[in-house]
């Protein structure tokens, strides 16, 4: 099964009116988050494509648990940009093209701001529900 490919020009395009002509917001978008090999052959059109992505992913895991959140809930936090999984996430996640890290920066406050304090927060982190 071959899934249709995007030019750059095509995703930018699809991005900048999905951002209402920031450019910026566009090119981040097409160069780091829109699906692709490691050719940088484009899977994706616009952030619309990424947040099903996402969702899909997201909703499969949460199909683990107990009274899992439903995918059109995860599409709407996704698609209003209520929840944003950040660069590294957004990019890796259900990216069947390559191997990548899903590691992120991130910044915990005080009093948890010490070798023990994150240490604890990257124990309690999996438990925590985003919804």
């Amino acid at each position: 099964m071959t899934k249709r490919t995007y030019t750059y020009d095509e995703t930018h395009a699809a991005s900048l009116e999905h951002f209402h002509g920031d450019g910026l917001a566009a090119d981040v978008f097409t160069g780091k988050y829109a699906l692709q090999d490691l050719k940088g052959v484009l899977y994706e059109k616009s952030p619309d494509d990424m947040h099903n992505r996402l969702a899909r992913e997201f909703h499969r895991i949460e199909c683990n648990y107990e009274n899992p959140t439903s995918l059109e809930v995860i599409k709407g936090l996704l698609s209003s940009w209520e929840v944003v999984p950040q660069g590294g996430p957004m990019s890796a996640i259900g990216n069947p093209y390559q191997i990548q890290s899903m590691s992120n920066c991130f910044v915990i406050g005080s009093p948890y701001d010490s070798y023990g304090g994150i240490m604890r927060t990257d124990h309690e982190a999996p438990r925590w529900r985003w919804i």
